[in-house]
């Protein structure tokens, strides 16, 4: 089998691709990256590309169709991933993480890729009160980030092909990676708590997050590249995580402040509550995927993180102005004349 997977070279990619070399070690797999956070390694003696039997470079706004001729599986993973980088580049956010993904997932089916995977987020539920959303219920993004994962799955249900199209909507990820970002609720509470011995909790705590570890996440693209359509349909929306994993934000600072002693935990009880609370149901997922289910609990996370975070010596408290930090990574490209206003490399 071939496979190729557009962004291997962020948080999740370098755990997905070590996955399926582990799992699949006769695959042929190969990455495609622009590499604006190639430099961001953690802990690692050897790059995680080492596992790829290519690696490409390029930007998927500018991809020619041949790039995906000749595979089996497509893997989109690429985008401008969080809150602060969509509202910061709302238009980019939508050029890359909407229309170059539709524009791959059209070159694909034409190329007659069997499948295709496009990462999406359970964000896309956004202000949700109430019982934990499933697939069908109305959808209230509150970010561009959100929206282009919504934009997204729209446009790919739009497709007149025969490709098997999974839309997984990860729950928030967490979790070691050979690329680790801090910019994630649970790894920026374990490095406040490593570098600060103080976790601060800026909203009332009560707003529900669920979490996947970036582990999970590559089973749950393990399971997407492999689907037949008899097992969800030919396009398939679906929550990715598990129901045992919906937290609250204080719960989750409390559990960090629990497995390394010593940290403080300060919630503002008097903060009004973060509109974004969404609790989520990942029934479908455990119908669909029996074998491909999270197995990374959060204690487990919790330690790996920590673990890791000690293997760099990790003690900035300040790493929120950090290259743990993607904006932050962005923003030094640009103002170095690196990237333009609109990330393009210059």
């Amino acid at each position: 089998m071939r496979i190729l997977i557009a962004g291997n070279m962020g948080y999740v990619g370098p755990v997905v691709v070590r996955h399926l070399r582990k799992t699949h070690p006769d695959y042929i797999i190969d990455g495609f990256d622009t590499a604006f956070f190639a430099h961001c390694l953690t802990g690692v003696s050897q790059v995680p590309e080492r596992n790829l039997d290519n690696q490409f470079y390029g930007d998927v706004r500018d991809v020619s169709p041949d790039l995906v001729a000749g595979y089996d599986a497509v893997v989109e993973l690429a985008a401008i991933s969080n809150d602060p980088m969509g509202n910061r580049y709302a238009a980019v956010t939508e050029a890359i993480n909407q229309k170059a993904t539709v524009t791959i997932a059209e070159a694909a089916a034409k190329a007659g890729v069997r499948n295709f995977v496009f990462a999406s987020s359970c964000s896309v539920y956004g202000v949700a009160v109430g019982p934990a959303r499933k697939e069908g219920d109305p959808l209230n993004p509150v970010t561009a980030y959100a929206k282009s994962k919504v934009g997204t799955e729209v446009d790919l249900a739009k497709l007149d092909t025969d490709m098997t199209i999974t839309s997984l909507r990860f729950a928030t990820a967490c979790g070691m990676s050979d690329r680790l970002r801090l910019d994630l609720v649970l790894n920026d509470f374990v490095a406040c708590a490593l570098s600060q011995k103080r976790i601060t909790v800026l909203s009332d705590g009560t707003p529900w997050r669920p979490l996947i570890d970036v582990a999970d996440m590559a089973r749950a693209i393990d399971w997407a590249i492999h689907r037949k359509p008899e097992n969800g349909g030919r396009n398939l929306v679906i929550n990715a995580g598990s129901d045992d994993r919906n937290y609250q934000v204080r719960d989750l600072a409390q559990a960090v402040a629990a497995a390394i002693p010593g940290t403080e935990v300060s919630i503002d009880t008097t903060a009004p509550a973060d509109s974004r609370s969404y609790k989520v149901d990942f029934g479908m997922y455990a119908g669909l995927a029996p074998d491909h289910q999270p197995q990374v609990t959060l204690a487990q996370s919790i330690e790996q993180l920590k673990a890791g975070l000690e293997r760099m010596k990790f003690d900035d408290s300040d790493f929120r102005n950090s290259q743990l930090i993607r904006l932050k990574v962005l923003e030094r490209h640009i103002n170095g004349g690196a990237l333009s206003e609109d990330l393009h490399w210059a």
